[in-house]
């Protein structure tokens, strides 16, 4: 089956992309279109929301954090059952990393070009009409080596807002095709916390909400042009025999529920075409790690919503605290991480005692953002790698470290231009974890 892709990009952030994307693949989802989609960048609550609207996991595009090899084999996989691809861009469409020179950011921009799609600006029309037009032909010869297919407006306030803005394209951007106009309406925005969207899951009715964006945009959009606009991938169809992260165990339990969703697809993915066996368990729900697991692997997500719900998880902690001391190696990833840790400090200023295997102690209620791109080389010998081995990721939260207690720290840590950030996370024995979330090795195939 070849599949054709599309991206959908904007100027800004806060254009709308991600409600566009989630109306435009319920109304393809409800066409019976063969149907795949993607994210471009380090995001875990976006491509839920896909997954919600379109009945098909999503995959994340990111060409800083991952090999090119691997990015391929992403692409490969989503054209493996599809007609169509849609992939939602990230902030701006030049937007990345800072990356200190020119070159790979990890942009919309960059994934266009790297693939070949085809891109769908959209254009958020608050605080402008004519010049809209200018916008357009800027970011149309911005880059050479990308194609700004059509467009679509967004926050469009009436007949006579469209007037203006239809003139000023035809006098200046005719060629361009005017994809569709969606008017102003708060009701089809979704509700955001401190990490972005509230998680799809969590969101009562949401098959509703999608039916009616996508009702929507099949009133404002004309659909079909839109994917005819769509063209195949240039890379070719690859599998990359080793996985992005080497599997923690042969059989990992790994945690799912509210307050750990955020795992890639592609690592556990990886982890399955390794050879390594996965079970799921619901700290929540205070189940315990599959006692037949050899290791353990805590995502990122928001415990410190649930930390009292956590606290008071007796079978779950038993469990954690059983497996460190049979020596499992047990992982954790940001809100993983703080778990793992002696206590965590909730929003509200309470204090609530977590598994106490790693020595930190940390805080939602002294917030700071800590976000951005980062390298991380292993401090100590892994089933992740051996010291020194270089992986990439992201890290992404508001929480802060009260008290820690020196020790080895797991990584030896750096931004997307290479400066030090120092040592992060902390090891004890087969206890690991740090803010980070990796997304891919950094080795050569």
């Amino acid at each position: 089956m070849t599949a054709r892709g599309l991206i959908i990009g904007a100027a800004a952030s806060g254009s709308g992309k991600t409600v566009f994307t989630l109306g435009l693949l319920r109304a393809l989802h409800r066409r019976g279109c063969a149907l795949a989609s993607a994210k471009v960048g380090p995001d875990y609550i976006d491509p839920a929301f896909h997954a919600a609207a379109s009945h098909h996991p999503c995959l994340n595009l990111d060409l800083w954090a991952m090999r090119p090899a691997h990015l391929a084999t992403q692409v490969t996989a989503l054209a493996a059952n599809a007609d169509v691809i849609i992939c939602e861009g990230v902030m701006g469409l030049f937007d990345g990393a800072d990356t200190g020179a020119a070159g790979i950011t990890g942009s919309t921009a960059d994934v266009a070009a790297h693939t070949g799609w085809p891109v769908v600006l959209l254009v958020d029309l608050r605080r402008q009409a004519a010049s809209a037009a200018a916008l357009i032909n800027g970011f149309r010869r911005h880059r050479s080596d990308i194609d700004v297919a059509g467009v679509v407006f967004n926050q469009v306030a009436g007949a006579a807002h469209r007037a203006m803005v239809e003139r000023a394209c035809a006098a200046h951007c005719p060629d361009l095709p005017l994809l569709g106009w969606l008017p102003r309406d708060p009701a089809l925005a979704l509700p955001e916390r401190h990490l972005g969207l509230v998680q799809a899951g969590e969101i009562a009715a949401l098959d509703q909400r999608l039916d009616q964006v996508a009702t929507r945009i099949d009133e404002n959009v004309d659909i079909d042009r839109l994917i005819a606009l769509a063209q195949p991938s240039s890379l070719s169809a690859r599998t990359v025999a080793e996985p992005p992260l080497p599997p923690l165990g042969q059989r990992i339990a790994v945690a799912r529920d509210d307050a750990f969703a955020f795992a890639y697809p592609a690592v556990l993915d990886g982890w399955r075409r390794a050879g390594a066996e996965i079970s799921f368990f619901s700290p929540l729900d205070d189940q315990p790690p599959a006692g037949d697991a050899d290791a353990v692997y805590l995502p990122g997500g928001y415990p410190e919503l649930h930390a009292a719900r956590l606290a008071a998880a007796g079978t779950f902690l038993a469990g954690l605290r059983r497996a460190a001391g049979q020596k499992k190696w047990i992982y954790g990833e940001c809100g993983g991480y703080m778990t793992l840790g002696r206590a965590l400090e909730d929003g509200d200023g309470m204090m609530h005692a977590m598994a106490g295997l790693l020595p930190v102690t940390t805080s939602f209620a002294k917030r700071r953002l800590h976000l951005g791109y980062r390298q991380g080389r292993l401090a100590i010998d892994t089933p992740f790698g051996r010291c020194d081995s270089l992986f990439r990721g992201h890290e992404f939260h508001y929480a802060s470290i009260l008290q820690a207690t020196d020790g080895q720290p797991l990584f030896h840590a750096a931004d997307a231009q290479g400066r030090g950030l120092g040592e992060v996370g902390h090891v004890d024995g087969t206890v690991i974890g740090s803010f980070l979330h990796l997304i891919d090795r950094m080795t050569t195939d």
